[in-house]
């Protein structure tokens, strides 16, 4: 039997993502994301998008959180990497294990933003 005399195999999966998709935008409906639909719906406005589907701007929101918290989570390990030789140096005077609290600083969130193509630089009045 050849490929082309089996059309039904194209068709299941199509069905198949079909449902998937059915599935993510009924969860969509019920998900509330990080950034509000308000904040949402106002930035798109102002770039001169405008939709009328609550999930469209939902779906946004979703990926713009993703992107924040991908940013936030590389920032994370550039600090871990930076404060790691300092925790080794510290650590020979000290006895037993210490939790270690993370800062979040612009040594760290530049090279993050860097490797999304965004430039930031420290404002002069910081020293």
């Amino acid at each position: 039997m050849s490929r082309m005399s089996s059309p039904s195999i194209g068709m299941d999966e199509d069905s198949g993502a079909g449902h998937a998709l059915t599935d993510f935008l009924l969860q969509l409906e019920n998900y509330s994301p990080s950034i509000p639909d308000s904040v949402v719906a106002y930035y798109l406005n102002m770039s001169g998008f405008e939709s009328q589907d609550p999930r469209l701007i939902r779906l946004i929101a979703l990926a713009s959180q993703k992107f924040l918290s991908d940013i936030a989570n590389d920032a994370l390990q550039h600090c871990k990497m930076r404060t790691s030789s300092q925790i080794n140096q510290s650590s020979k005077n000290q006895k037993g294990p210490k939790e270690k609290k993370y800062v979040m600083t612009m040594e760290d969130l530049v090279p993050a933003l860097q490797e999304y193509g965004i430039s930031a630089k420290k404002p002069h009045y910081f020293v």
